[in-house]
């Protein structure tokens, strides 16, 4: 089969690679129907990322269907068209029984086109299988499905949930890549009072204006504190943002200590209202 094999910071190949097979009872094998790229791809070409050695298929979002499964395998079947998931669990240890996927110790967590072969090939193996998966209903097509392999599920849970956002906030987002996109569109789920992204790409602006944002700024031309501080007084108002921070406003969010607390204090005495800032970490 062919895989885009990665073999060294700055070099990848779309290769001639063997097939994958059952490894342990719990796996299945699959034939990849659609996948993507993500920012972590690219940190690992730029050889951000050690762990991933040389040879290693990359990618790790996938839809696809299944074509063998391991003798454990009790929830799924031949021919079933599935969501592989960036994340796997093992559903034993600790944290998947917290629901902490990603930090699982069993095996599982963040391996695909990592730790073990990814989905950026024409199939792929995929262990635990029963709790790693999800099946997708006919109507729902494989380039809908794809976003929750990893982008959705991303800006929302990273971003939103733990951004706090609540009804009547302002949230701002840095960053209007497809996380800020899909930020936008997962914040209004909460009905905040506006949503002010930022970006430095006037073209991601104009979609962050398409997928719900309020106000857009483009930070490389304009002092984003101002304008977007400007259209609350009634001045002049902006546009977007890229993905990786959140400014929720709230009148009694916790204080921390520490580096961000001076980040969120400086900009709340610039800004004067009574914003809490939200560090939202991702991996584009």
């Amino acid at each position: 089969m062919k895989g885009l094999v990665y073999h060294g910071p700055g070099q990848k190949s779309w290769d001639d690679v063997l097939d994958p097979t059952i490894e342990a009872p719990t796996d299945i094998v699959v034939r990849i129907d659609s996948s993507t790229i993500c920012g972590t791809d690219l940190h690992i070409l730029k050889g951000d990322v050690p762990a991933c050695v040389p040879g290693t298929i990359l990618g790790h979002e996938a839809t696809a269907t299944i074509v063998e499964k391991g003798n454990a395998v009790t929830t799924l079947e031949v021919g079933d068209r599935v969501l592989v998931s960036c994340i796997t669990s093992c559903g034993r240890c600790r944290f998947c029984k917290e629901h902490r996927y990603g930090q699982c110790i069993g095996g599982g967590g963040w391996i695909f086109g990592h730790l073990i072969n990814g989905l950026q090939a024409e199939y792929a193996r995929v262990p635990f299988a029963d709790t790693s998966v999800h099946k997708l209903p006919p109507e729902i097509a494989n380039e809908q499905a794809l976003f929750l392999a990893d982008i959705l599920p991303t800006s929302y849970e990273v971003g939103v949930l733990n951004g706090g956002v609540r009804p009547g906030d302002t949230v701002a987002i840095v960053g209007a890549g497809p996380i800020g996109l899909a930020a936008v569109m997962t914040a209004k789920l909460y009905t905040p009072g506006r949503i002010v992204v930022l970006d430095v790409a006037d073209a991601r602006l104009e979609h962050a204006l398409a997928f719900g944002a309020d106000i857009v700024v483009n930070n490389g031309e304009t002092d984003p504190w101002q304008r977007s501080w400007s259209s609350r007084t009634g001045s002049e108002s902006t546009s977007p943002s890229r993905r990786s921070a959140f400014r929720t406003r709230s009148s009694s969010a916790p204080r921390s200590s520490g580096p961000a607390a001076t980040s969120r204090t400086s900009a709340s005495t610039a800004l004067q209202p009574p914003f809490t800032w939200r560090s939202c970490g991702s991996r584009t």
